[in-house]
Order: structure tokens, then sequence, then C-alpha cells
């Protein structure tokens, strides 16, 4: 309504802004909450008004960290290929450096930096007061000795939310005895209770109904007597921690104290108050919800209707390196080093109106420039080659993100 009666332009593409052409004196701008929900390969961001439980935008953030392991393998492997060819010694190098606190491998890193730049990326487009964060997906200490948390916990609102999301992803949402999936699964306790079983999680595992009443109380031992090497790996796979979750959670305390960094109060939360908070809202599993529903503050209602979630992919900024290489390492084609060509770079998304030739139509997407003003554009359905830069038209300035609105 703003852009047709021309009150209004557009400011930014993604995520989508405008800008009132008159200025609004003495304007009620209610604050948002920043809410965060992060992921090893997609992070869930949303925005919230805690005042009216208005969901007002919400996104997944895909990053690029494997991407990142991948490069860095590579290139080690071709440096040490190209050390042994020359068999003269060298002293060793580089023995003396030292990591600085809060170090992070790359990989992590880049996951830590994305979501930084996208909550001072928002707090420039909009008020934010506040920022939740979804801190550990487990509660592990509560999990592992559930006597030293008393009966609150025990009997509160969060019961078994906590554990058995931790023993879904421990146990891939299988029955550990007969290995189903896609059914019902219950918490079993490995050695059962009446002989003298804890409810510690290393004696916890998942069983489907007919498993579950068939093991009854029996010791494993004699349930599994013919079965000795499935014996062995459901009691390894029991005592074994849950890796993927202690690598996520020591990148969550990075970002939660370069959050802290940011100004603004920061409050956490666990995955399992995340899912409890969802399920009684009546959202479906995906990243952006989760993120909707992270922490205590969440409103009572929330208000979700005609929300499109913004799908983010980061892509990075391009390489430094001076020469293309084959498989070996070895130079095979000249690299340009000026970055623009024709007015555009390499990540700009462009809309590129062709009306003649045999690439007619319209392409909007993210643009491969090359210094014969000819680019390749990457659309949601496929690669264009070849399409004239006359053609182009910029719809958005290379930020290191690729979008699908």
């Amino acid at each position: 309504m703003l852009l047709s009666q021309r009150k209004a332009a557009v400011f930014r593409r993604y995520p989508f802004t405008l800008i009132l052409k008159e200025e609004v004196l003495n304007p009620d701008v209610e604050p948002l909450r920043i809410k965060i929900d992060p992921g090893a390969k997609t992070t869930g961001l949303a925005l919230v008004n805690d005042k009216t439980g208005e969901v007002v935008w919400v996104a997944e953030l895909q990053h690029r960290g494997f991407q990142i392991r991948d490069a860095l393998t590579s290139r080690r492997q071709l440096r040490r290929s190209r050390r042994n060819r020359k068999t003269r010694y060298r002293k060793p190098r580089g023995l003396n450096r030292t990591r600085p606190t809060g170090w992070l491998p790359p990989s992590l890193n880049s996951r830590v930096a994305n979501i930084l730049t996208w909550v001072k990326r928002l707090s420039l487009l909009c008020q934010i007061n506040a920022i939740s964060q979804e801190l550990v997906r487990f509660d592990t200490q509560k999990m592992e000795n559930p006597e030293i948390s008393g009966i609150t916990y025990q009997q509160g609102t969060l019961v078994g939310y906590e554990i058995r999301e931790f023993l879904l992803s421990k146990w891939n949402r299988t029955c550990a005895y007969c290995g189903a999936k896609d059914t019902k699964l219950e918490v079993e306790h490995i050695q059962s209770r009446s002989k003298g079983g804890s409810n510690r999680v290393s004696n916890l595992c998942l069983a489907c109904v007919p498993c579950n009443r068939e093991k009854g109380n029996q010791d494993i031992k004699d349930f599994l007597k013919g079965k000795p090497d499935l014996m062995k790996q459901i009691l390894g796979q029991a005592k074994r921690p849950l890796a993927d979750a202690a690598a996520v959670n020591v990148t969550r305390w990075n970002l939660y104290f370069n959050l802290k960094k940011l100004g603004l109060p920061v409050e956490v939360g666990t995955g399992g108050r995340t899912k409890y908070n969802r399920t009684i809202r009546g959202l479906e599993k995906t990243h952006y919800w989760d993120a909707a529903c992270v922490g205590e503050s969440t409103p009572e209602q929330l208000i979700t209707t005609r929300i499109k979630p913004l799908l983010i992919t980061a892509k990075g900024h391009g390489t430094r390196q001076q020469c293309r290489t084959n498989k070996f390492g070895f130079p095979v084609r000249y690299c340009s080093r000026s970055k623009f060509h024709k007015g555009f770079q390499t990540g700009d998304i462009v809309k590129a109106v062709v009306t003649s030739g045999k690439k007619v139509g319209t392409h909007w997407g993210r643009v491969a420039t090359r210094a014969t003003g000819h680019f390749n554009i990457s659309t949601t359905d496929g690669l264009v080659q070849g399409i004239s830069h006359k053609y182009c038209k910029h719809i958005h300035k290379k930020d290191g993100y690729a979008y699908v609105a």
C-alpha cells in the first residue's frame, strides 16, 4: 500500500525493507526480540514482538562450514604433495605458534560469524531490545545425574522433553533392539528399575512398543542371549557421549559470549524448552519456528499468519587464488584480477530480461561475471549461461549470501 501510494521506496531487497519518503515525528516504534536457534548446518532466525506475540520475520540460514573444511583439507593435501616432490631437508616452521583464547576452527568460526553478521544487520534495520538464543541443545548434567536437580525438574512442565530429544538424536530415531523406524518409540531402561537400574542417560535407550513389552524387566544379557554382537553394540552406544552435540555446544558458547558484547540482554534456553514451546503452540518442526519458540520469553500466543521464511545461503566472498588449478594442484588457467566487469561482480543478484536469441525470457538469480561481458546466472530452475550484461539489472549487490524468498 505504501509503495502504491508512493509514500515509501524499497530500501533493501533482502531482507525486504521499505524506507518512508517523509519523516514521521515522534514515531511509536515497538521493540522486537531477535531469536536464534543455532544448528550445525542450518540456523533459524526470527523477529518476535514480545508485547503482541506477532512473529514479524523468519529465516533459515544455511552455513558453509563443510565447504570450508573440504577446501582447507584439499589445500593441505596439495601443499604436502608439493613438499614431498623436493626431498631436501627443511627446518620445521611455526612450532611456536599458539592459538588465542576462544579460538575455533575456521569451519565452526564461519557459522558464528554468519549469525553475528545477521544479528548486526537486523539491528540496523529495526529496533532490537533483546536477544534469545538456544544455548545448549541438551542439559547433559541434569540427564547424567538427575538426583542433583531435585523434584522440580523431575516433575515440572519440561519433564521428559530434554531426555527424549537427546535419546532421539543419540539412537538415530530407531529402536535399539530391532532397528525399526517411523514407529512409536518408548524410553527403555537397559537395566530395569526393578533390578537396580537408574534414570541416568547412560542406562536409557529407545525401543519400539513390541520390543519394550517383550523385554519387560529382563536383563539385557538374557534378552539378547543369542545376539552377542547387538548387545555389545547397544552397551557401547549407551555409554558413548553425543559428539555432535558437544561440538555444537562449543560454538554456541562462543556465540553467546559474542552476543553479550553487543550490549543487549541475552536470554538463553535449552532445546527441550524450545520443543515444548513449539509443541503446545501447534507449530510444525522447522528451524525458523524453533527459533520463534526459544526461551521462556516466548509469548503464550504467537501470531504466525502470512509469514513466509527467507532462505539464506552463505556463499563467501570469493577467493584470492591467482590462478585456477586442476585436481593435482597445477595451474591450468588465468584468474582475472579485476572483480568488476561491466559494472557487475560475481555474487550480485540481477534480473535479466532477454528479448532476443535462444534464451528469451526473464532470468533472476546470482550472477557470475566474465570479462567478455557474457555472464552466467544461477536461477532457481538451474544455470543459464551466456547472458549479455546489456540485459542485466541490479537487484541486490553482493554481500556474501544467496537468497530465496
